[in-house]
């Protein structure tokens, strides 16, 4: 985490390293942004120059986690040449490693609730960038075919990806297995399943896949 000092150029990485410790310290929000950059010494004017209240900060912060998880694949000289599913593969594992760096603030964030749709808020504005990244790897995927039929809906599979995620999410936060290995093989399972779907062969995976949930849910 950023230390906090006045005489060094505040930026947006620092406010939200500021904001998560804060909550982590505190275990509660901030009551004001006056009192929030009291402490940090930081300006006013410099945290409404990045965000204009708490809950866009928060936003923010998961905003961040998707553009770190594009800063790594882009460095991955390798990342290019992937197929889009171990695209979607490499994003949901690198993804969820951040969220593993920094689970105590993820789960505070989300009050350890299991019902992740009163989250939404918060979340909202990642799904508009997940939704991004997967319609862009479809489009990518209908460019190499010439028939119609054999196209996939950028729609259907963005939306798709997004119900994944927060099936992925709220394993991960009852995950308890060393080094969150199941929240692993479920990534592999459920990414491998979606791409099957997509390929008319879905049979054999989605047995697959439904034993690996019933084993995991109700065993």
């Amino acid at each position: 985490m950023a230390t906090k000092a006045s005489t060094t150029k505040i930026t947006e990485n620092k406010i939200i390293a500021f904001y998560m410790d804060y909550v982590l310290e505190h275990e509660m929000h901030p009551k004001s942004v006056y009192k929030f950059c009291k402490e940090n010494k930081i300006k006013e004017d410099e945290f409404y120059g990045f965000f204009g209240s708490f809950e866009a900060l928060q936003k923010g912060i998961w905003n961040k986690f998707h553009s770190n998880t594009i800063d790594l694949l882009n460095k991955n000289k390798e990342y290019g040449s992937f197929s889009n599913k171990d695209k979607m593969l490499t994003y949901f594992y690198t993804f969820f490693e951040l969220l593993t760096l920094n689970r105590s603030y993820v789960l505070f964030s989300l009050d350890g609730k299991r019902q992740l749709l009163d989250k939404m808020g918060e979340l909202k504005e990642l799904r508009s960038h997940l939704k991004g990244f997967a319609t862009e790897l479809i489009e990518e995927g209908n460019a190499d075919k010439t028939l119609k039929i054999t196209k996939q809906s950028p729609r259907i599979f963005s939306e798709g990806a997004w119900v994944q995620f927060l099936f992925l999410l709220k394993f991960w936060i009852d995950d308890s297995s060393a080094g969150f290995e199941k929240t692993d093989l479920a990534i592999e399972k459920s990414v491998t399943t979606i791409f099957d779907l997509f390929d008319n062969t879905p049979l054999e995976s989605i047995i697959d896949f439904g034993k690996f949930l019933y084993k995991e849910n109700f065993a």
